[in-house]
């Protein structure tokens, strides 16, 4: 006689299917890198116990205001962001104890604060590598940290962040 055959059901074994998953999931979370916002690095000034007020003349300040609109005004003079280089090393050749003052409104726009920055900070980098190559005749990239502390106290980087506040 003839048996008759069961048909056996196929079943995948998954008795370890938790134990992969986890050791996947551990292997992701091990290899992956997390990216973190660092925000706009700044050197701020050592902390003066005895810090005495000092007035300063309005013609040693140099206005940047930008507002939520993004529009950048020097002097309470509207101009464009790329113009700002040229205005303050203008200005900054003109008087040597300026001080930038940049102030922006809540809502600005971080991008334009940024390049804002940037181009100030470019006018300084632009003079003192000017000042470099009339006193040693190369530029600053090619000095030693004496010459280039030097440098640095001959076109001091004066640049005043105010609080941002809302304009409206």
């Amino acid at each position: 006689m003839l048996r008759k055959r069961t048909n056996r059901d196929v079943e995948i074994p998954t008795s370890s299917m938790a134990d992969i998953s986890f050791l996947l999931l551990l292997f992701f979370l091990v290899t992956t890198t997390i990216d973190v916002d660092t925000g706009i690095g700044l050197t701020l000034p050592p902390p003066v116990d005895d810090a005495e007020e000092v007035k300063i003349k309005s013609e040693n300040i140099l206005k940047v205001l930008v507002n939520a609109a993004g529009d950048v005004l020097i002097d309470d003079e509207i101009t464009s962001v790329p113009q700002i280089n040229q205005i303050v090393k203008n200005k900054l050749k003109a008087n040597d104890k300026l001080i930038i003052s940049v102030k922006v409104d809540r809502d600005t726009p971080y991008r334009v604060y940024i390049a804002t920055l940037d181009q100030v900070k470019q006018a300084y980098a632009d003079l003192r590598d000017e000042a470099a190559v009339a006193r040693f005749g190369v530029p600053m990239k090619q000095l030693t940290r004496e010459q280039l502390q030097q440098i640095r106290d001959q076109v001091p980087q004066r640049i005043s962040l105010a609080e941002p506040e809302r304009t409206r």
